[in-house]
């Protein structure tokens, strides 16, 4: 199985403590989104785990513990753009920590293992399509060496951030506009030695230079594990996604980053529900020691141990 940790909330940033405990543990709980009171508990053994997939703003505290991941393999989406704290509250100053954080990271674990995601990508008045060229190039020629791809999305409209993108007057490029502007990320990656993808996109942008990408990647799971993988499309993804399927560790509504543009988080002064999963009990119950990411179990949940398998095919055939 593929570890997905998370599209859901940042666990490298905010709960590394907590993951890593539950990897000495060799187990972890996780609630259904859908059915909230359905539990699922997952085995966390390295023959069972053919890789994880971090999602996060700032692994910075999980850097001194990597070491504790030795069984495994492992790589990172990591989130690096040029928006300041009226879009993303809770991230460190993207030039001073965050651009020495990603290249420390890349040090450490090889620049093939750190995809760095331009994204989303929305337009204001003041986060124009210059603006985020320029930012773009700006980031790009200081990873230049220590990733080799980027990932771009333009930001799509949900319940939970409607309101958030109506307050900024957000906009969309179309046409030619937008054509255009992947053009020159594309040109822009290309001169630093990176390639361009973009994530879950409906748009072609294969003209531009920017092909399909798969986040949760079976290719580049397939090098780091040196075996095929016998995944299949993720089902429970967006028809454009191509990415194969994983279990996602994580819980909506416990993210503390306050980006504007979040589908995953959720209104922080609604009381907390009987399952302790919306952003304020998610704050205040979590528990380094539980198996549950966070809130609590309660007599009318339903605890399931979830049939796993390890998806490497480490046979090769003649053909290979």
């Amino acid at each position: 199985m593929i570890i997905s940790a998370s599209r859901r909330t940042d666990i490298p940033n905010y709960y590394s403590e907590w993951f890593l405990n539950r990897i000495k543990e060799g187990y972890l709980y996780v609630r259904n989104p859908m059915n909230p009171r359905q539990i699922s508990k997952i085995p966390l053994s390295p023959e069972l785990v053919d890789c994880i997939v971090f999602w996060t703003k700032n692994p910075e505290p999980m850097l001194g513990r990597l070491e504790e991941l030795k069984d495994y393999r492992y790589y990172f989406q990591f989130t690096l753009t040029g928006y300041g704290r009226d879009i993303e509250a809770g991230i460190p100053h993207k030039k001073n920590n965050m651009i020495p954080v990603f290249q420390r990271l890349s040090r450490m674990i090889g620049k093939e293992r750190v995809v760095w995601r331009y994204d989303p990508i929305l337009f204001t008045d003041r986060y124009t399509p210059d603006y985020h060229l320029s930012a773009f190039e700006q980031i790009a020629e200081a990873l230049q060496g220590y990733t080799s791809k980027c990932v771009i999305s333009f930001v799509d409209t949900y319940a939970k951030n409607q309101k958030a993108l109506g307050a900024l007057h957000a906009f969309s490029l179309q046409g030619g506009q937008l054509t255009a502007f992947a053009a020159e990320i594309a040109a822009i990656a290309e001169t630093h030695h990176m390639k361009a993808a973009s994530c879950a996109e409906e748009v072609d942008l294969s003209a531009c230079g920017i092909a399909h990408n798969c986040c949760i990647d079976k290719e580049l799971i397939e090098r780091l594990t040196g075996c095929r993988i016998k995944a299949e499309k993720d089902k429970n993804q967006r028809k454009e996604c191509g990415c194969i399927e994983s279990i996602d560790i994580g819980a909506y509504n416990t993210c503390k980053s306050g980006c504007l543009y979040c589908y995953a988080g959720g209104n922080l002064s609604r009381k907390e529900d009987a399952g302790g999963t919306n952003a304020a009990s998610g704050g205040s119950l979590y528990d380094v020691c539980s198996p549950l990411l966070c809130g609590k179990i309660t007599e009318a949940d339903r605890v399931a141990e979830r049939k796993v398998k390890s998806w490497k095919e480490s046979q090769r055939t003649v053909w290979d």
